[in-house]
């Protein structure tokens, strides 16, 4: 093949400008992005090595080597895992193969803290060596190909790339990076061992570099050997030593993993830069055994709400990489953990459709869940710090100081986690039955009395007025809409908490939840409101005094709205405004409906019931008026309004008003 230069895709391009300005204050990572690369190499051959051993091509023992050459200025890992052929050179080294590409690109700002956040949940992986260099080499050839078969790709990290065909003899994948003159502090052995021990130590491959020993210079007279030396230099020995512990860390004890490297591996795996919210790292044995060594981030990705987005932790089978993004062993709903799972027991040839049917899968996926919910509960358990215990002793709840400093440490931990993920977090409430209970106990919702999303299920609970039978709970699409909806209005007189919902999924799981430790969940746009013993006798009668009044202007205006309205009748919901609308019981809200039809989805027919204010003046000007008809549909389409809705057909709705208006 002859040289060929070709364009970079333009997400590439534009990536790449964010990379090397915005990540400039945090360059090393390049050297843990580009040892992940190889070490996943590595991993791919060892995968495809299953079915075919000649891929091995007798060198068996897998490894990642980091060079460098002071003269040349230039800094090489090398690896001998899978290698790509020149096509794959194209496909990986110039465009970004991933979904929701474009919609990534566009989040970028410009700003340079909150674009380095987003490049790392995105992952800048090979992209990330253009931080210290002006230009980069690959040179690479595929396992099973021929030596002539090799490829070299050159770029200066600018529009184009240039690939050629070369004759490489090993398999494996070299990246040579030119660096910058600012750069040249990674030319020094102490520099990059202390950057691979701190983020690679645990790769579970050997990182290889040639052991150098010092060597005095010569003499500068040679016939006199007290005569001064010429400077002495580190020399290479030619041989090679070890520079990480090359053992994987989900596999050491806990008590032999620090915090902080708990964190890097987080990091490698993720492409984040932020640590994560916390981790849970245990061994299982029984019927089934595994290790899994789990993440909660701190920041969702960009395409969190993409359920057809490939997600999941890694899969090893007794330390060898089997895929990643097992999605089989984690429910959809907690897509967004990363991290590990090592089994002890499923067949190293395992399949994504065997996974779908093993008992072995199952348990690990029950386990899992199981953790990671056990994670968030510990996560609100301790979002907010004890209160001090009022006994004698003036002991708080916190025992000890290293309790009381660790769970300080957690402050507002869960309150981030559920900003980025709640939403998520109630898919659950559908999808997993058996943990219904534990997700609902985990959910927090702004409410009628706080604009803060930190109201869970139990708070509301234990603050219920005295002869409330029910919590109750609506639905809107944004939180002043649901703050400002006319069904609140009795509610907010009578001082009752009412729930505030703004989720788009939240319509969808509540279908699922219909009470909470014994106490119905009831919306307060279903059905007619009833308030129980909140309601004095004295409302009663006159609720029913207002109703039997106001039948035959109800059945006229039931009569004008048979197009559009189920009923009509007389509420005692409404204080200030003059209507609203419900749907019965057990029927779908309109907001589900608009939901379903925004999403270009069949969604059926829903005429709610218009609820009057019998108190209010534009009610009360209905009987009689010649304008009743106007007056009517301007009452239901306002309603409609009020709620988020939008009239069937607006310009006839603006006509009648202006008609009044003059």
């Amino acid at each position: 093949m002859t040289k060929q230069t070709l364009s970079f895709q333009a997400e590439v391009a534009q990536l790449l400008h964010l990379v090397t300005h915005s990540l400039y204050s945090n360059k090393e990572i390049f050297l843990r992005e580009l040892i992940s690369n190889a070490s996943d190499a590595c991993d791919k051959l060892r995968f495809e090595a299953i079915n075919d051993s000649g891929l091995y091509e007798s060198d068996a023992e897998l490894k990642v080597k980091v060079t460098f050459d002071k003269d040349g200025k230039t800094l090489t890992i090398s690896d001998n895992g899978i290698g790509m052929s020149t096509q794959e050179a194209i496909d990986h080294l110039g465009t970004i193969a991933k979904s929701g590409t474009k919609d990534f690109v566009s989040k970028l700002s410009g700003d340079q803290k909150a674009d380095s956040q987003l490049i790392g949940q995105f992952g800048v992986g090979f992209y990330s060596g253009f931080i210290v260099a002006d230009k980069i080499t690959v040179e690479s050839r595929r396992a099973g190909m021929k030596a002539e078969e090799g490829v070299r790709w050159i770029s200066g990290g600018a529009g184009n790339f240039e690939v050629e065909a070369i004759t490489r003899p090993e398999r494996g994948t070299s990246v040579i990076l030119h660096l910058n003159d600012d750069a040249q502090d990674y030319l020094a052995a102490w520099k990059l061992k202390s950057v691979i021990s701190k983020y690679s130590d645990h790769i579970s491959l050997p990182i290889l570099m040639e052991k150098e020993e010092w060597k005095d210079g010569e003499l500068i007279d040679p016939n006199d050997e007290k005569a001064g030396r010429q400077p002495g230099a580190m020399v290479k020995t030619g041989e090679w030593e070890t520079v990480n512990k090359a053992n994987a860390i989900w596999a050491r004890a806990k008590k032999d993993v620090t915090q902080e490297q708990y964190d890097e591996f987080y990091k490698q795996i993720s492409h984040d830069f932020e640590p994560p919210l916390a981790h849970t790292h245990n061994r299982v044995e029984g019927s089934t055994e595994y290790t899994q060594l789990l993440y909660i981030p701190g920041k969702a990705p960009f395409d969190l709400y993409n359920r057809e987005k490939s997600a999941g932790v890694k899969l090893y089978v007794k330390r060898v990489f089997i895929m990643d993004d097992a999605e089989a062993l984690l429910p959809t709903y907690l897509r967004f953990v990363k991290g590990v799972v090592d089994s002890a027991d499923l067949p190293l040839n395992v399949s994504r459709e065997l996974l779908q049917e093993s008992r072995d899968v199952k348990a690990i996926r029950e386990g899992c869940t199981k953790r990671v919910l056990g994670m968030l509960e510990d996560l609100a358990k301790n979002d907010k710090l004890p209160e001090a215990n009022p006994a004698a002793d003036g002991v708080t709840d916190v025992q000890t100081a290293e309790e009381k400093a660790e769970a300080e440490k957690n402050v507002g931990k869960y309150t981030k986690f559920y900003n980025e993920f709640g939403a998520v977090l109630k898919e659950g409430l559908g999808e997993d039955y058996a943990n219904k209970d534990r997700i609902a106990k985990l959910l927090r919702f702004a409410s009628s009395t706080t604009d803060s999303v930190n109201v869970s299920f139990a708070d509301y609970k234990a603050r219920m007025k005295e002869g409330q039978q029910a919590i109750y709970y609506i639905t809107a699409d944004t939180l002043a809409a649901a703050k400002n909806s006319p069904q609140l209005e009795v509610f907010k007189k009578k001082g009752i908490e009412v729930l505030l919902m703004t989720d788009r999924v939240d319509e969808w799981a509540l279908n699922y939840v219909h009470e909470f430790d014994g106490t119905p969940l009831q919306s307060v746009a279903k059905g007619a409101v009833d308030l129980g013993k909140l309601q004095d006798d004295a409302e009663k009668k006159a609720a029913e005094e207002a109703a039997e009044a106001f039948k035959p202007l109800l059945a006229t205006l039931k009569e004008a709205l048979k197009d559009k309205a189920e009923d009509v009748r007389v509420t005692s919901r409404l204080v200030d405004s003059p209507a609203c609308l419900v749907v019965q019981e057990h029927g779908m809200s309109t907001q589900l409906a608009r939901m379903l039809k925004q999403a270009g989805q069949t969604a059926p027919e829903v005429k709610p019931v218009l609820e009057v204010n019998p108190h209010h003046p534009l009610v009360k000007k209905l009987d009689g008026s010649v304008n009743f008809y106007d007056l009517a549909h301007i009452l239901f389409d306002q309603a409609l309004l009020a709620e988020g809705g939008l009239p069937d057909d607006p310009a006839a709705y603006v006509k009648r008003v202006n008609a009044l208006l003059v």
